[in-house]
């Protein structure tokens, strides 16, 4: 279906990328969202949260969109993440104000998208994880591709899971959002379907059709009518879940650890391997995680998106983050020395005390936020 191409202002991250790294164009009644850095699996940087908040705004009053998709380029990912890499640069040179406004801005999306007053359909295709979660989970519509693959696995990079899976994954049936939460585990669109995060399932080859049908306007669940969609056999979400809620119901991790070692002494091979996934993760990031599971079923979208943007302040100023990054994505070594190391050296109080309200005003997550306007020197990305 023909479209009108928008021009989306400072949607790069460089001053003349060879190909944009989003695109937004009209296609009949849909606004249609492009994520275009394949080889950096879509990953998002400021300018495209930036860019991606404006359009969301200026298509809410437009009259002639009735409906939001998105989508991400080549194959292998819808979006795996903000741009870690650079958040991590900016951070060791010292240029905090500008890590926080990368979090900022991806949570004031976030909040878009939650709040958004039309349809929002995510077709998400290969991997989807952290930002990517953040700009797909709170839409409306989430359709799985066959080579759907989630995860929020921030423990293993000491940070803690974010974009709202605060308010999200308590909200998953049983204990699936802790599991998910504390071990950063894969699942395929079998288990997301049956635990809510994915809404239906289409084959890749069919997102065009999706698309050309949606942009025809009409009901969204006609969209879907005549197509096949892919196997979606479950996996461990749903084999292993009574042991899942067994032992991810305890009250710390340690005690997590302990009834997973337990099973895992009666024969449980999921037991064994989920225990030792732990064992490598952020001792600090597995506490902070497990409390924002504990609290969030009790908040609401904006209190968690605060509380998680107060989290996200104090580890961009501790030690785990940058180490779990380099440990993780820079130098590939998979060795990480975390601090503290060990569980019983986390100082639970002080992360008690992250939840607080600190001096002084905090931004809201409630979807009032303005996105910031691009320089007046930024040039037009296509």
């Amino acid at each position: 279906m023909a479209g009108e191409r928008v021009e989306p202002q400072a949607a790069s991250s460089q001053a003349a990328p060879i190909e944009p790294e989003i695109v937004f164009e009209t296609r009949g009644e849909a606004g249609l969202i492009t994520l275009r850095r394949p080889k950096a699996l879509n990953a998002l940087t400021l300018p495209m949260v930036e860019a991606m908040h404006r359009q969301l705004r200026a298509w809410a009053g437009d009259a002639r969109v009735s409906r939001i998709i998105v989508r991400g380029a080549g194959g292998r990912a819808f979006c795996a993440g903000g741009d870690i890499r650079q958040i991590h640069a900016l951070g060791r040179a010292g240029r905090h104000a500008d890590v926080m406004a990368f979090w900022r801005g991806e949570y004031w999306l976030d909040a878009a998208v939650k709040t958004y007053p039309k349809p929002y359909i995510a077709l998400i295709e290969g991997i989807v994880m952290g930002g990517g979660v953040g700009i797909s989970l709170h839409g409306d519509v989430r359709v799985a591709a066959e080579s759907y693959s989630f995860a929020m696995p921030e423990t293993g990079i000491g940070f803690f899971p974010d974009v709202g899976a605060t308010y999200a994954l308590p909200r998953l049936p049983g204990c699936t959002g802790r599991y998910l939460a504390l071990t950063g585990a894969r699942i395929g669109a079998g288990d997301a379907l049956a635990v809510g995060l994915a809404t239906h399932a289409a084959r890749a080859a069919d997102f065009d059709t999706l698309i050309d049908r949606l942009a025809g306007g009409g009901a969204i669940a006609r969209a879907f009518e005549g197509l096949d969609a892919p196997g979606t056999e479950t996996g461990p979400l749903v084999a292993e879940r009574a042991l899942i809620d067994a032992c991810f119901s305890a009250d710390t991790v340690a005690e997590v650890l302990a009834r997973l070692d337990a099973a895992a002494a009666e024969g449980s091979a999921f037991a064994e391997a989920t225990a030792a996934t732990m064992r490598t993760r952020s001792p600090t990031s597995l506490t902070i995680a497990l409390a924002l599971m504990r609290r969030g079923g009790d908040l609401g979208f904006a209190e968690a998106m605060l509380a998680e943007y107060r989290l996200a302040e104090q580890a961009m100023r501790g030690h785990d983050f940058y180490e779990g990054v380099r440990a993780v994505i820079i130098d590939k070594d998979n060795r990480p020395a975390w601090r503290p190391a060990t569980l019983d050296d986390v100082d639970g109080a002080a992360i008690e005390a992250a939840f607080a309200p600190p001096d002084g005003t905090e931004p809201r997550f409630d979807g009032s936020a303005v996105p910031r306007e691009p320089a007046p020197d930024a040039g037009a990305q296509s």
